[in-house]
């Protein structure tokens, strides 16, 4: 092998969990060149002007932060902030021919009027209580160990060391447990939905891809937060890119990787300019792509069945934000939390009935967020001057399999799910969101929708799926048996996207273990460029 470059580790792809891993090779003292496709950094964790001539900067795909390790922030010195949420959640509701719905916010003695009020008892409270203190002790004793070498499924049941709970996070289908524990069916389903962020499940399935996601949506830093990136996720991705300049290592955008060979000692890295082909050599290569993806990479296929996306990722730009029928909750609390639409059990569960069956949901459940109530400064002087704020919205049970049939049935069934979903907020709001909408510098309606048919051509998430596949248990399995689950068939390739084990979210968990591992494993590295 001659390669005509030649670095002691090339890193594929340069989303947030790919400059991680640069950043912490390079403060190392090892050479590192990150290749990336596109013309900029950050994978889906950006910030971007979605509608023409609106000086407004979303969080265009990921919007939120929680799993993010203070370990990883403060090593390699990110300049970075998050804002905490004073609102968890807000769910509208019909109850007796009055418009109500249930606020979980930071004010225990609030929530507890809340849910009094919506249910007529004390009980579903006390059930909230505890099914979430359970939550906390879990975030508390699993979350550390995210950075650590996999544990085994026993080492991390002693490390939580409660086996009720380990029972109910672990063993037992997320649905029996809802069902055992709360009586109220819309208090049911808001619990339900993160278990179902991204990922096509029902609330009973037996392989408890449900629980694993409900897992990853309740340990994040220890507490279970979920934070607001001041400045857009951008300013994130923008903060690793610079660490990892500062540290040494040299990014690349517009080099598309499109081969891979590695023999376990070294590696040979091929890529695709605007201007021609080349080859950077390496003794490590870590990829921040799907498992799909580094398997056509080194010319291979996994075997593994086609990963799946299931969601409707909607941005808006409002002029104002829509009165509700709720007259008890001011629009600003309802909507800087996660605002639930037709998510209760029942209709979570009959809208996954539906898509399993091929049919769009005709109650498409979906949740609500706006950012820049708590973060104006991703909006331009003029726009927060005026009152405007975004909106994202992330709709569930939107398989990628509903949008199949080319481009043209993409477009049909994007825009019928959309409508539909839109109509369902349209119930709880005392006026249309159209009504609401900011035009672009076009006139048009600042509002955009993606299925995962369109992540996957935008961003090559395979089937669309924002975890690049089913999310993993955070101890050694079968699928991931190395030591810090980051490890492939080639001793010198490393996964360090989501598709790892502990990946998914915006983490740069597989980022961290997949430096420690090559750094672990003592390479004899390359007298490449310092």
């Amino acid at each position: 092998m001659s390669p005509r470059e030649s670095y002691d580790a090339v890193v594929v792809g340069g989303g947030h969990n790919g400059l991680v891993a640069a950043a912490y090779l390079a403060r190392a003292g090892k050479s590192v060149v990150v290749l990336e496709r596109l013309g900029r950094t950050g994978g889906a964790a950006i910030s971007a002007q979605a509608f023409p001539g609106v000086e407004a900067r979303l969080s265009r795909y990921s919007y939120l932060v929680s799993l993010l390790p203070r370990k990883i922030v403060d090593e390699l010195g990110l300049r970075f902030r998050l804002r905490k949420r004073s609102v968890a959640s807000y769910t509208p509701a019909e109850r007796g021919g009055r418009a109500t719905g249930l606020l979980v916010t930071r004010d225990a003695a609030r929530t507890r009027e809340s849910f009094e009020r919506f249910t007529g008892s004390d009980a579903e409270f006390e059930a909230w209580q505890a099914f979430y203190g359970s939550a906390a002790h879990l975030a508390e004793r699993v979350f550390p160990t995210l950075t650590e070498p996999l544990p085994s499924r026993a080492e991390l049941r002693r490390r939580v060391d409660d086996d009720r709970i380990w029972n109910t996070f672990f063993e037992i289908p997320l649905g029996e447990t809802i069902r055992r524990r709360f009586a109220d069916d819309l208090v049911r389903g808001v619990v339900l939905t993160d278990g179902l962020i991204g990922t096509f499940a029902s609330a009973e399935d037996e392989d408890l891809r449900q629980n694993r996601c409900l897992l990853y949506h309740v340990i994040g830093g220890g507490t279970g937060d979920w934070d607001v990136p001041v400045g857009g996720m951008g300013a994130l991705t923008d903060a690793l890119a610079a660490a990892a300049r500062s540290a040494g290592a040299e990014i690349r955008t517009g080099h598309e990787v499109t081969a891979i060979a590695a023999d376990g000692a070294r590696a040979e890295v091929r890529y695709a300019t605007g201007e021609g082909t080349g080859t950077v050599g390496a003794a490590a290569v870590l990829v921040n792509a799907s498992p799909e993806a580094l398997a056509a990479l080194l010319g291979e296929t996994d075997g593994a069945p086609r990963a799946e996306g299931s969601q409707l990722k909607v941005n808006m730009l409002l002029e104002r934000l829509p009165r509700l029928r709720d007259t008890g909750v001011d629009p600003r609390e309802a909507f800087a939390g996660t605002f639930h639409v037709s998510e209760s059990f029942e209709q979570l569960e009959a809208a996954h009935a539906e898509a399993a069956a091929g049919r769009l949901p005709s109650r498409p459940p979906s949740e609500i967020y706006c950012h820049s109530l708590s973060d104006p400064s991703i909006l331009g002087d003029d726009l927060a001057r005026r009152g405007y704020q975004t909106l994202t919205l992330f709709g569930l049970h939107a398989p990628a399999r509903l949008f199949a049939g080319g481009e043209d049935a993409n477009r049909r069934r994007r825009a019928e799910l959309l409508d539909a979903t839109i109509a369902q907020l349209d119930r709880y709001l005392d006026e249309p969101l159209a009504d609401c909408l900011a035009a672009d510098g076009d006139g048009r309606p600042c509002i955009e929708a993606k299925t995962p048919v369109d992540l996957e051509r935008d961003l090559r998430l395979p089937g669309g799926n924002i975890f690049h596949g089913d999310l993993s248990w955070p101890f050694r399995t079968e699928a991931a048996s190395g030591r810090w689950g980051v490890e492939t068939g080639r001793a010198n390739v490393f996964l360090c996207g989501a598709g790892a084990a502990r990946g998914g979210g915006v983490s740069g968990i597989p980022g961290h273990n997949a430096a420690m591992a090559v750094l672990e494993r003592g390479q004899r590295f390359s007298d490449g460029p310092r």
